[in-house]
């Protein structure tokens, strides 16, 4: 019987360790199962079996045993792929090896111990050659097949390489987990491999709940016309796999449209799994909550970073949230719902925690919700990893919006995007419902006077400091509402829901908010300022403006506002282009035709900054020895680039209940998911000011609650903290 382990429980039987050679065998049939939607199952095995060579060493053998002495274990399978495999096969496998525990390194020099060069030029490794007596490592396979498929510019090729690599990576990382997580957590494994609905299932019920919805909708021209987007969606998803736009007007009914392409889709050429990419949090858990109504709760997994699953608290759970748990480390789930940060931040991740769900995104439908919200300063990147995952790894990918970007020209020549709509210019004058104007430069007081004056008017500001002010010179009197991400969830959908009352009873409503009133939230006012913006920001405005069609054109008033009302950089940049678009287009600014060529001139003027980072360049450099800097993209690729901090907020009885609890409960993390309706995001600067001054406190040793209640407004929610040395002029606003 073997003498080598790879890991014990602690106990003392024989049960309590796992024979090494069974591991590397098992994380190998594991990896290759998980490479099998890009054809790489030969090179996943050898990685499964070569990542934990290094523990045939009796130094490692000693340390299971009690010796303290830390052992690298990682190094010794990079040197032998090194050595057994050459470039470029031997390189791509030295990396996943090396880096299964910290990291995928960069490639770097012999000069740097951390690199991958500097790693595999060691000396002083342990004797691991006990290996060879129980693994036997196949010869080299046949790469040329997969290399054929990498041919291009040499960007191009850099690119194909180092992404092969991460999905490598990932087949492995996530191999390596969940086998030892069998045998160190046989109960949690259990758990994960709980039986989940199929696709098929969800259909059916996606589609019961869209009839029993369309027999409840009053027969009106709109709800026609969202029954014929649906209709193209299912026939649509007959098509196929590659890349597909969905150009539906705002109030569409794009949601549960696209998933029932992307559930077709995949059960038609046998995908796996549906991903809806979001850009915003604050809309997430609205449509993973549409999303949960029709198809269940059990089978949407909702994963960004509100939604956080503490470790310590598992076994208080019930199964559903102990699988959803497990499932956001890799993605087994049949439905996703995530933010554009979660998604695109791992594609370019470097960590083990967040590139293990990469293989789980080959083999589906991806959906880019508001496609126009790619990030422009990593364009280039983002748009080469999807056209490398509809490639390469069996993805279908859906740009999903009212205003899609122009995109044909930044993608491989010959790429083709597929509309899913059969004449979305005429669906667009169907759905038209407004006309936009130019309402030249407004000072604020000018600005609220003109507010003042209509009964039921939406305000759309691009600051959160713009909308307090506007708010305070329109009064706290009746019918006037504040919106922005100062308040918090709770606090805005109680808001919300008297806006609405408002609007129904045709009550005087005036309503001052930030962009956030732009994403998703179905609201029908006859009248809409909107401060200059980017012409996408000015069409989501326009969404929020005569939705249902009641008057034959609403009014959508475009204004230049104080300098303080538009920030500089990117705001200022896309709001001088689209007021260029406004002009050229003045009969009808927000057509398809102007959105096009509003996205071809931001393009152009931004064609410098499309990859910001060089991300593409600096794979390029590395190409010749792919040497490639995992590590330094990884820290470049932000999207976010300064990290939020949440605060709780006690809004209301349950708040200060579950803040009371906080202090005594044992696992104080389990109430993490239902005080995310009272957390506000406020960044890393302002956190520390109100820490210093004592306005926010730590709860439970996890989470930090608003103390003095002083500073969250009942109208337009947590002050500012760069106004706490004078919080009397923050009560006037």
């Amino acid at each position: 019987m073997s003498q080598y382990f790879a890991h014990t429980d602690g106990t003392s039987d024989t049960g309590g360790w796992q024979r090494l050679c069974d591991h590397l065998t098992q994380v190998g049939h594991l990896a290759e199962g998980f490479a099998r939607q890009a054809s790489m199952k030969d090179i996943a095995g050898i990685i499964g079996l070569l990542h934990d060579v290094g523990k045939y060493s009796v130094e490692f053998q000693n340390r299971l045993a009690g010796d303290k002495t830390r052992v690298d274990h990682s190094t010794a399978g990079a040197i032998e792929a090194e050595r057994r495999y050459g470039l470029p096969l031997g390189r791509i496998i030295a990396y996943t090896v090396a880096g299964h525990h910290a990291g995928l390194p960069n490639g770097g020099s012999a000069a740097d111990p951390a690199s991958l060069a500097g790693r595999c030029g060691r000396q002083d490794l342990p004797d691991y050659s006990a290996f060879a007596e129980e693994i036997s490592l196949p010869p080299q396979p046949d790469f040329r097949g997969i290399l054929g498929c990498f041919a291009g510019k040499q960007e191009e090729i850099a690119f194909n390489l180092s992404f092969l690599t991460r999905m490598l990576y990932s087949c492995l990382v996530d191999a390596d987990f969940l086998d030892t997580e069998e045998f160190m957590s046989s109960d949690k494994a259990a758990i994960r491999i709980g039986k989940q609905p199929s696709l098929r299932e969800l259909l059916t019920k996606l589609d019961k709940y869209l009839s029993e919805k369309q027999t409840k909708a009053p027969d009106t021209p709109v709800n026609q016309e969202r029954q014929k987007i649906l209709a193209a969606c299912r026939a649509a998803a007959e098509q196929p796999p590659g890349f597909f736009s969905l150009t539906v007007p705002t109030g569409g009914g794009k949601t549960l449209s696209s998933l029932a392409f992307g559930l077709i889709h995949a059960l038609k050429h046998k995908l796996d799994r549906v991903i809806y990419v979001i850009p915003f949090t604050s809309i997430i858990e609205q449509n993973a909550a549409v999303f949960r109504d029709a198809v269940g709760e059990e089978t949407v997994l909702e994963h960004h970073s509100n939604y956080d699953y503490p470790e310590e608290s598992f076994d208080e759970w019930d199964e559903i949230k102990q699988r959803h748990r497990l499932a956001a480390e890799n993605w087994d789930m049949p439905l996703i719902a995530t933010t554009a940060v979660q998604f695109f931040e791992s594609l370019f991740a470097n960590r083990s925690s967040r590139c293990r769900k990469l293989h789980n995104i080959a083999g589906s439908v991806v959906i880019l919700d508001e496609a126009q919200m790619l990030p422009t300063d990593y364009l280039k990147p983002v748009l080469s990893a999807l056209t490398e995952l509809v490639k390469h790894y069996r993805v279908t990918a859906v740009f999903c919006t009212a205003t899609q970007p122009a995109l044909s020209g930044l993608l491989p020549e010959g790429t083709a995007v597929r509309e899913i709509i059969p004449e979305p210019k005429a669906l667009y004058e169907r759905f038209r419902r407004v006309t936009v104007e130019d309402a030249e430069t407004l000072t604020d007081s000018e600005l609220a006077a003109q507010l003042q004056t209509r009964g039921q008017v939406l305000c759309i500001v691009n600051t959160r400091r713009h909308a307090r002010l506007i708010y305070g010179l329109l009064g706290e009197e009746e019918g006037n509402w504040h919106l922005s991400a100062r308040m918090c969830p709770a606090h805005r959908t109680a808001v919300l829901a008297d806006i609405k009352e408002a609007l129904k009873a045709g009550r005087p409503c005036r309503v001052v908010s930030t962009q956030l009133i732009e994403a998703g939230v179905d609201v029908d006012f006859p009248v809409v300022y909107r401060a200059a913006a980017g012409l996408d920001s000015i069409v989501q405005a326009a969404g929020r403006c005569n939705r249902e069609g009641r008057a034959e054109r609403g009014r959508v008033l475009v204004f230049r506002p104080e300098k303080h009302g538009l920030p500089s950089g990117w705001f200022s940049r896309t709001a001088s282009i689209a007021d260029m678009t406004l002009r050229k287009y003045s009969g009808d600014p927000v057509s398809l035709l102007a959105i096009e060529d509003y996205f071809l001139n931001l393009y152009s003027f931004e064609r410098e900054r499309l990859d910001a980072k060089d991300i593409l360049e600096s794979l390029r450099e590395g190409l010749p020895k792919l040497w490639f800097p995992f590590r330094d993209i990884a820290e470049k690729f932000k999207l976010i680039e300064q990290s939020m901090q949440p605060v709780i907020i006690p809004y209301d009885a349950a708040a200060e209940e579950m803040m009371r609890q906080a202090e005594i409960a044992r696992y104080p993390g389990s109430l993490a998911r239902k005080l995310q309706p009272y957390t506000v995001q406020v960044y890393p600067f302002e956190f520390a000011a109100l820490a210093k001054n004592g306005i926010i406190r730590k709860a439970g040793e996890i989470y930090w609650f608003l103390s003095d209640t002083n500073y969250y407004d009942g109208q337009i929610g947590l002050l500012d903290a760069r106004d706490l040395a004078a919080p009397a002029e923050v009560l006037i606003y």
